[in-house]
């Protein structure tokens, strides 16, 4: 067996369905006529009755056809029925039904060419490739001559209608290269010139040409009771989502030249004109000879036009290949690498040898073994391997003439596809279609030996052409992406500079080099899909991508992050996704160094507000720095390289000074609209998260605003002056609209005002006299909890001093611990009741979680420091630490509560982080549960539980010795 042809006539062994075929002659015989045809090739019809349905069906159908094919001369059977074409044909339904005759007829005049052993290969696919095309020019010329009957067209030629048409038609891939396989689609662009003198006046060219190209579509591969002609494929045409299926000659021009990519250089190679105006499509390939074949490409371009082979994984060496189920176009060592293999030179090498710019793939190894582009052994090896595979796929296709490229997957179809090919005996088919592929992989493999694949271990990734790749959906849906066809899909219109970041050549050069370690740094986050989205959308927020994109290639660590971000921390994902510039900062070398301090972040606010600047501007600018730096701490946390301590004292220490920058910035306003108040004096107390010091991503602000003036003012001294009452509810009012008030750049934070005096009942603004004479005389047993996290965090120094002796005052005086106790208990049992916690995962909320241990804390700090002032903290772990060393509290319960504390901590900055509801470790990606479970160094996100259960339950009994029972 060679690899060029198949066994002839007399070597084809005998079917494998014996009882299909002898069914077959049996209903020949009952037709009683044209049998001594049919019995001189005996042989050749038992094959195709037992191995083919499909024409098994066109013969039976068309017994007198088929005795005249095996009679006569296939070239010039076929040339009759091309002939038959031009028929004069009076409508469109005896058109339809002109066209499907003649291509049954073709099929089977052609398969049993093929299958007989009278013509080679290339007379196959020549034969093929004339019928289809004469097939579209006849109903091209037809719809052309039907559009001047209905007065859209003026004129035209009478033999040649598409001539001067202005409508002109690219045969693409094997189309354009006279290569066209048994059951093949065709691959077309379609183009016109919407200057055309043909058109009526008022007829629109765009609209006529689209609607001109879907009646021929919907004509040629409409199925009806007569079959199709041909399936049409348009979608290499330039960005087809985003484009008409027929294009303006001067738009697609303008494209390849300034969008168009190296798989589309490659693409062009075999494209030719072969319907319509084909002047019209000469000229335009003229045009593109600059784009399609470079004199020179910089070592970017070739790395690019490598990359069309690296996509595909190509393993080293010779890997076993399952045969049954194998594509031998897409599949490892199939056609496909064959013509990869020859394109890709041909790109590099085109652009200065001419001689290297055909469109035949056996043609051009052998012309790239003459110019010394490759041996003359490796030209051999895959001209004959490449024929192989291509009658191989001829004979898949004829068995039910589908547009596969697979070999069956079940021994039975595998062994009748053995002998439908010339094979008896079907292990040595298997033997010789193995040893193909591995000599076709080992050749594709050694083409780029030194470049780095691009494919992934999940398998192939490639991005080309319009449409789906099959294996690239299989490796994406390996990889854990469960839409693996939209995916593929985005990835394509990246590749066609949809977005400003992927519009240069160079920038997409880029993102072809990082596709499969991005794609795997998405996969990796546990929620493929919703990381990819991210990613796109944070690509279409960027004005251009070569930076990001180098910066990404040349640092691998940064894919997984971003990764890691977008897959599991929307916050950060949303942030980045406005800000793609913060990613800088952690390139930075500092930057998994110490946190920055709060007169670092004062620095980067005094600069980016000068003290001229307007509120307005200023609410904008404070955000900007405020988002970036909330971001770096959240990559830190993400990244495990900052303590749980650390992360909420850098996030508290951003709103202490962010909080101090518009309180100045608003006082400054104030006093150009209403001047001062006399002795006017104003400070920001906060409480809750940000005053112990315990911020997360999403806390909110719990505050207070005091203020005070001198006793005999009435009226502040401006313009449009106010009382002092109005004049600091008004100031209140700003400040918190500064910090709330959503603009372009997001809100800043949400702020929490309910532990004022009064709540929400009380005034905005509380005075300082009201602020001391409430805690001292009206405050609940909850409000002096709370203010054991009360710090002043802006504002007037003296105001501030003023305020910390009237809080220790408060927090310092002797209290009724049996009442205290009661009230601690009454309000822990009323919170479970009426906010019960979700479950486990609340954090906060759940019995013996964190509210346990901060009212343990705050419980024990108002009893007992009437007498040791020195156990007060604002920090709840810190106040821990005090209690324990004045012996208030056990050194085994501090232990318990210190360690929960630091577990609670560290879970509620990830989670606060990553999930913006509920927790539950069953609905999130697996990436953020191992996160979570890293937070409690458990190995899996099970022990994650156990630990956080048990840790709940010591917390739990704690709470009960030192403060209460729960349960009663």
């Amino acid at each position: 067996m060679t690899g060029e042809t198949i066994h002839p006539i007399a070597q084809i062994p005998p079917p494998l369905d014996r009882d299909a075929a002898q069914r077959a002659w049996d209903q020949l015989q009952q037709s009683g006529t044209f049998m001594a045809a049919f019995e001189a090739r005996r042989s050749l019809l038992d094959a195709v009755f037992g191995g083919s349905p499909f024409l098994r069906d066109l013969i039976l159908r068309d017994p007198q056809f088929a005795a005249e094919s095996l009679s006569g001369d296939p070239e010039r059977t076929l040339d009759m029925l091309i002939a038959g074409l031009s028929a004069d044909v009076a409508d469109e339904a005896e058109l339809r039904r002109l066209l499907r005759a003649s291509r049954a007829r073709a099929a089977m005049t052609i398969a049993l060419a093929d299958i007989g052993g009278l013509w080679s290969l290339d007379q196959v696919t020549g034969a093929l490739t004339r019928f289809a095309e004469a097939a579209l020019a006849a109903a091209l010329n037809w719809l052309l001559r039907d559009a001047q009957r209905t007065g859209k067209l003026t004129s035209l030629d009478a033999k040649d209608p598409g001539a001067g048409s202005g409508y002109t038609i690219l045969g693409m891939g094997k189309f354009g290269a006279h290569e066209l396989n048994y059951s093949s689609d065709i691959d077309l662009i379609v183009l016109y010139d919407p200057e055309t003198p043909k058109l009526a006046d008022g007829v629109d060219p765009s609209t006529f040409f689209v609607r001109l190209t879907k009646r021929l579509v919907v004509l040629l591969q409409d199925m009806t009771e007569d079959g199709y002609v041909f399936r049409i494929d348009l979608r290499l045409r330039p960005d087809p989502r985003a484009t008409q299926i027929a294009i303006s000659i001067e738009a697609a021009a303008i494209y390849y030249e300034n969008m168009g990519q190296n798989w589309e250089r490659a693409a062009m190679i075999k494209a030719r004109p072969v319907a319509g105006d084909r002047a019209l499509g000469e000229e335009f390939l003229d045009r593109l000879v600059p784009y399609i074949w470079r004199k020179y490409l910089d070592f970017a371009a070739i790395a690019d036009v490598q990359s069309l082979k690296r996509q595909i994984h190509a393993v080293k060496g010779h890997g076993t290949i399952a045969v049954l189920g194998h594509n031998i176009k897409l599949g490892r060592g199939g056609i496909r690498e064959i013509e990869f293999f020859v394109q890709t030179q041909q790109l590099i090498a085109g652009g200065r040898n001419p001689k290297l710019r055909g469109r035949r793939t056996v043609d051009m190894l052998g012309r790239l073994a003459e110019a010394k582009w490759i041996s003359p052994e490796a030209a051999g090896e895959l001209a004959q391997a490449y024929r192989f595979l291509r009658v191989i796929e001829h004979r898949i296709q004829m068995v039910a003439d589908e547009q596969t490229h697979m070999l069956p997957e079940e021994q039975p179809a595998f062994d009748s596809l053995a002998r439908l090919s010339g094979f008896a005996d079907p292990a040595e088919f298997e033997t010789k279609l193995r040893s193909t592929f591995e000599l076709v992989q080992g050749h594709y493999a050694a083409l780029f030996k030194d470049a780095e694949d691009l494919g992934t271990e999940a398998g192939s990734l490639v991005f080309t052409g319009g449409r789906d790749d099959p294996e690239t959906l299989e490796t994406l849906t390996r990889m854990g992406f469960k839409r693996a066809s939209e995916i593929a899909a985005m990835v394509r219109s990246w590749h066609f500079g949809r977005y400003g970041a992927t519009r240069s050549a160079r920038a997409r050069e880029l993102l072809t080099e990082i596709m499969p370690a991005l794609l795997t740094s998405l996969a990796k986050s546990g929620d493929a899909d919703q990381a990819f989205i991210a990613f796109d959308r944070f690509l279409a927020g960027l004005p251009a991508g070569v930076q990001l994109f180098s910066l990404l290639k040349s640092n691998p660590g940064l894919l997984d992050l971003i990764g890691t971000i977008l897959g599991t921390a929307p916050r950060l994902a949303e942030e980045l996704s406005h800000r793609p510039k913060v990613l800088d900062a952690v390139l930075d070398p500092g930057f998994f160094g110490a946190l920055p301090k709060a007169e670092e972040i004062a620095a980067l606010l005094a600069a980016a507000i000068p003290p001229e600047t307007e509120l307005d501007d200023a609410i904008d600018r404070v955000r900007v720095v405020a988002k970036e730096q909330a971001f770096r701490i959240g990559v830190r946390i993400l990244s495990e390289t900052v303590s749980a301590a650390d992360a909420g004292g850098a996030f508290s220490d951003l709103a202490d000074v962010v909080l101090a920058q518009l309180h100045d910035t608003v006082t400054r306003k104030m006093v150009r609209r209403h001047g001062r108040v006399t002795g006017g004096r104003s400070a920001v107390i906060a409480m809750g998260k940000l005053g112990g010091r315990e911020m997360t991503a999403g806390s909110d602000l719990d505050l207070v605003l005091i203020f005070d003036h001198d006793e005999e003012a009435e009226m502040s001294d401006g313009k449009r002056p106010l009382s002092p009452g109005q004049y600091f509810t008004r100031f209140t009012q700003r400040l918190i609209n500064a910090v709330t008030a959503p603009t372009a750049e997001g809100v800043l934070y949400e702020v929490d005002m309910r532990l004022r005096p009064s709540g929400n009942k009380g005034p905005v603004a509380t005075s300082l006299v009201s602020f001391r004479h409430y805690h001292r005389d009206h405050a609940w047993t909850w409000e002096s909890l709370a203010l054991t996290r009360a710090r002043v965090v802006a504002g007037d120094a003296s105001l501030a001093d003023d305020l910390k002796r009237v809080i220790a005052e408060d927090l310092c005086r002797s209290r009724d611990k049996a009442k205290v106790t009661a009230d601690v208990v009454d309000m822990r049992r009323l919170m479970l009741k009426e906010n019960a916690p979700y479950g486990l995962w609340d954090i906060k909320r759940a019995r013996g979680g964190l509210v346990d241990i901060e009212f343990i804390a705050q419980y024990l700090q108002i009893i007992h420091a009437h007498d040791a002032p020195e156990i007060l903290h604002t920090t709840t772990y810190r106040a821990l630490e005090k209690l324990i060393a004045t012996r208030l509290l056990g050194e085994a319960e501090g232990r318990v509560l210190r360690e929960a504390c630091l577990l609670y901590q560290r879970l509620t900055q990830v989670l606060r982080l990553c999930v913006t509801g509920p927790y539950d470790p069953r609905k999130v990606p697996s990436g953020l549960n191992r996160i979570v479970a890293s937070a409690t160094t458990a190995p899996d996100i099970g022990s994650a539980e156990a630990l956080l259960a048990e840790m709940q339950a010591q917390v739990a009994a704690v709470f009960s010795r030192i403060v209460g029972p729960l349960d009663n």
